[in-house]
């Protein structure tokens, strides 16, 4: 298993990509010390080819197993992730995914969508009972409740969603996220 938090302490920014322009964009020599991305596109016909291009850039690559059409977070999605392309790892939101993931040898992010305080509470009881390696929080424009999760959880945090400038990145890492992941490329050059 890669150390993500290595790589994470090196360039905190994770570039999510969410179509073609987004990968021509981040594939560009200036992004060279962006290194990981987080693909949040394709289908099981095109994401192989998807994932091909960012690791002939040296890139580590995560795929977000429900938004790749025709895999959308089916229990198969982490065995033909591993099969059929080279990514490092999946994003899910499926607890049962991230295990199977982890068992044939791939990195996990675990995403949650923090709504309100039921869906809080929901994150405490899932991360006890998920194998992620990291876990994202949406959105992540909430330092105080990323400082409250850094504290009681042993998963290392990333912040994504609504991170729109320097400021919020900033807020996101000073509160105890590893790593911010954003679609805006003006985030990226940080």
């Amino acid at each position: 298993m890669l150390n993500i938090r290595e790589l994470l302490y090196e360039n905190p920014v994770i570039m999510a990509i969410k179509d073609g322009k987004d990968l021509r964009e981040c594939l560009k020599e200036e992004y060279s010390e962006n290194r990981v991305v987080f693909v949040l596109f394709g289908n099981i016909e095109t994401i192989p080819s998807i994932v091909k291009k960012l690791k002939n850039k040296n890139k580590i690559v995560f795929v977000h197993e429900n938004l790749i059409e025709g895999l959308s977070s089916s229990r198969f999605s982490p065995s033909f992730i591993k099969k059929y392309t080279d990514a490092d790892g999946i994003i899910t939101l499926r607890a049962q995914n991230a295990y199977e993931a982890r068992k044939i040898g791939l990195n996990t992010v675990f995403r949650f969508f923090l709504l309100d305080s039921l869906s809080y509470e929901s994150v405490k009881e899932t991360i006890k009972n998920t194998s992620a390696d990291l876990i994202e929080v949406l959105p992540g424009i909430m330092p105080q409740i990323i400082e409250e999760i850094t504290n009681w959880s042993q998963v290392p945090l990333i912040a994504g969603g609504l991170i729109r400038d320097k400021a919020d990145a900033m807020a996101a890492i000073s509160a105890g996220a590893i790593g911010v992941s954003s679609s805006n490329t003006k985030i990226w050059k940080m």
